[in-house]
C-alpha cells in the first residue's frame, strides 16, 4: 500500500465465523480491528430492519457514513501495521460512494447457505435473501474483481474450521502479511474492540479460544425459507468456486 500499511476489508455475511475470524487476527498483535463500523448507518438508513439492540446501536455508533469512511481510511489505531476490518456485505447500501474501496485489501468470507440460514433464523426468524448479504457480496466481488484485474481472496467458513492453519497461511500470502501461529488461538471473553451488539450476537465466540473444528448440522432449514436458500445457493456457488485452499 502506498502509505506502507495493509488496511483489509474482510466482506461477510451474518452467521459466517466473522467474529472468530476478527479473534484470530487481534490475536497477531500487530493489529487493529473494527467490527462492522457500517452497522449503524445502515440501521439508520433501514428503519425497517428491526435487529436486536437497534436503538442503542443508533445512540452509541456513528451513523454518518462519511465520517465512519473518512475513519477507515485514515491513520491505523495504535500505529500499527496492518488494520484488518469485519464488514457486512449488506451494510454497504447503494447510496454509498464505492471509491474508498480501492484503497483497501478486500478479501471475502463466505459460508454454505444452509448452515448460514439456519444459524441467521436463530436470531432473526424471518430472514430475506438481502439479510444474508450474498447478493451484495456477489456484487462487490465482481467489482472488485473487474478492477483489480485477478481474483481477490475468497475463504469459506468451513475449510477455516476444517484447516485453520492451512487456509490462514493462504489468506496471510493472498494479501501480503505474513502468517503467525497467533493467529489459531485467543482469550476467551469480551474484547473492548467487539460492537455494543455484541451481547445478541456473540455468546459462542465469547466462549472460544481458537477456532472450533468443524461439524456438519443436519437440522434443515424450514419450509418457509426454502426459496431463501434456494436463492442463496446460486450466489453461494458463484463465489464458492473461486475459494482459498490450503
Amino acid at each position: 500500500m502506498p502509505d506502507g500499511v495493509v488496511r483489509i476489508a474482510m466482506w461477510s455475511g451474518p452467521r459466517n465465523i466473522s467474529t472468530a475470524m476478527m479473534r484470530s487476527w487481534e490475536a497477531r498483535g500487530d493489529c487493529a480491528v473494527s467490527d462492522e463500523p457500517l452497522y449503524a448507518h445502515y440501521l439508520q438508513a433501514r428503519p425497517e430492519v428491526n435487529h436486536p439492540g437497534r436503538e442503542e446501536i443508533l445512540g452509541r455508533c456513528e451513523t454518518d457514513w462519511r465520517r465512519v469512511i473518512g475513519a477507515l481510511t485514515g491513520p491505523i489505531p495504535g500505529g500499527r501495521p496492518i488494520w484488518y476490518q469485519k464488514h457486512m456485505t449488506h451494510h454497504l447500501l447503494p447510496e454509498m460512494s464505492r471509491d474508498w474501496i480501492w484503497g483497501l485489501t478486500n478479501a471475502f468470507l463466505i459460508r454454505e447457505p444452509g448452515e448460514m440460514i439456519i444459524s441467521l433464523s436463530k436470531v432473526m426468524p424471518q430472514p430475506r435473501l438481502a439479510d444474508t448479504g450474498l447478493p451484495q457480496q456477489v456484487e462487490l466481488f465482481e467489482a472488485v474483481r473487474a478492477r483489480m484485474g485477478r481474483v481477490p481472496p475468497v475463504v469459506d467458513a468451513r475449510d477455516v474450521l476444517e484447516d485453520p492453519r492451512g487456509v490462514l497461511r493462504a489468506l496471510c500470502a493472498a494479501v501480503g502479511v505474513p502468517f503467525t501461529e497467533r493467529m489459531l488461538c485467543w482469550e476467551p471473553g469480551p474484547r473492548p474492540t467487539d460492537g455494543v451488539w455484541a451481547k445478541h450476537w456473540y455468546a459462542a465466540v465469547e466462549k472460544s479460544t481458537g477456532f472450533d473444528r468443524y461439524q456438519k448440522r443436519d437440522e434443515p432449514v424450514p419450509p418457509p425459507l426454502k426459496e431463501v436458500l434456494t436463492e442463496s445457493r446460486a450466489y453461494y456457488d458463484t463465489m464458492h468456486t473461486h475459494r482459498l485452499r490450503a
